[in-house]
């Protein structure tokens, strides 16, 4: 596996970044994802019937989506992996979760994904719930968010580095 000298996913637009999570996400999808096959899915949306350009304008695509595309794959090539190219941050209610965890004054050192894990098992998203921190219904996705991240970066990885704020 490739490991590129500069974090990829920072250099790549959330909306192109949401797409390749999509596609890496996706059941159905050919293993391994590659910047090529993400191109292929844009363009395979389209009627074949159309030109490229007439396609992309037509169906109001962003054209500026599969620019950034080709200058990523003409930079890293078509085969590199899509996976590489994905932010990954947690969502606002995990993003809380985490600043509550790092914020405990009992803690000694800053929680790790793994640390987070533990937290959500214990019940911590449920008193946040009763607190009022978190809304019902986004408890329920933050064990499977985590085990995502976690799979992805390593139980190790310092929470912090995931936090995102809207």
């Amino acid at each position: 596996m490739i490991r590129y000298p500069i974090d990829v996913a920072t250099r790549v637009s959330p909306n192109l970044s949401a797409l390749i999570e999509s596609q890496v996400n996706d059941p159905d999808a050919e293993q391994p994802v590659t910047l090529a096959s993400v191109r292929a899915f844009i363009t395979g949306l389209l009627p074949a019937s159309l030109n490229e350009a007439e396609r992309l304008h037509h169906f109001d695509i962003d054209v500026s989506l599969l620019d950034e595309l080709d200058a990523l794959i003409e930079e890293f090539g078509e085969d590199a992996l899509a996976i590489d190219f994905a932010q990954s941050s947690a969502s606002e209610s995990l993003s809380r979760l985490i600043d509550v965890v790092m914020n405990d004054e009992n803690r000694e050192n800053p929680p790790t994904l793994e640390t987070i894990k533990e937290a959500i098992v214990s019940g911590l998203s449920a008193r946040l719930v009763g607190d009022g921190v978190l809304e019902d219904d986004e408890d329920d996705a933050l064990l499977a968010e985590i085990e995502r991240l976690i799979r992805r970066y390593g139980a190790d990885s310092p929470a912090e580095e995931f936090i995102r704020y809207e």
